[in-house]
């Protein structure tokens, strides 16, 4: 797990300072969009949507932001968006596993394809990597007054496969079966995190030297760039000389 609390941290703290904020807000409007369509306008009774408004509330979105967001869904005038994955290798092998939510299928398919080719990589067949990653419910939550040892004993009731602690943050990890019932228990003891979703985890890691890395970089972020794609994941191992690059 080493590998993925130290991509949190750094996503973390570039979402900080990230001029391009705008980029963010962005695909969280569109994940409230799809929440609203699919499962209505009550965040009580849409899991899902009280998800995303939390993510939302996370990164700092006005709350008219949100609320716009939530309007939208419910306009059946407003695009329809379809969820689609992507799965392939980077340069070195690394694997690279997308989720993405489009308004035209066709559009995002030719950019994938079109990102990974002129990187060195290669777009491959859905579920060619399954075996790669697993899904986990993973929760980032502020220490602020909590007592580590105290809070670690709550979580583990309530089902956590892993936590720790760094630079005043909580990761907390779950199976994917038990992320509704670690939601359940964060709100019972009044607890907002940061952010929480079900995210794709390496089983194993590849070590690439360092000028293989920051090429296989220069492509996450150009997935992470596409206002399509609204997930990036990857088995490269983010080494202390890679994370200070970073």
């Amino acid at each position: 797990m080493s590998g993925h609390s130290k991509w949190s941290t750094i996503k973390r703290k570039k979402g900080g300072i990230d001029s391009k904020r705008s980029k963010v807000f962005s695909k969280l409007v569109k994940e409230i969009t799809v929440a609203v369509k699919e499962g209505g306008t009550d965040p009580d009774s849409n899991p899902r949507l009280r998800v995303a408004i939390a993510n939302a509330k996370g990164v700092s979105m006005p709350k008219d932001n949100i609320n716009r967001a939530i309007s939208k869904g419910t306009d059946k005038d407003s695009a329809s968006f379809i969820e689609c994955t992507f799965e392939g290798y980077a340069n070195g092998g690394v694997a690279v596993f997308l989720e993405a939510t489009t308004d035209n299928q066709q559009r995002t398919i030719a950019n994938v394809r079109s990102y990974f080719n002129k990187n060195n990589g290669n777009l491959g067949t859905n579920g060619s990597l399954s075996f790669i990653f697993d899904r986990k419910g993973i929760f980032t939550i502020p220490q602020g007054t909590l007592d580590a040892d105290e809070f670690e004993m709550e979580m583990i009731d309530a089902g956590a496969e892993d936590m720790q602690l760094e630079e005043g943050y909580f990761t907390v990890t779950t199976a994917m079966e038990n992320f509704g019932s670690m939601m359940k228990k964060l709100e019972a003891l009044n607890i907002e995190p940061e952010s929480a979703g079900l995210q794709r985890i390496p089983k194993e890691t590849t070590t690439l030297d360092l000028e293989s890395a920051r090429k296989t970089m220069k492509l996450i972020e150009l997935f992470e760039e596409d206002d399509d794609i609204q997930a990036v994941y990857h088995n490269l191992e983010l080494t202390d000389e890679l994370m200070e690059l970073l």
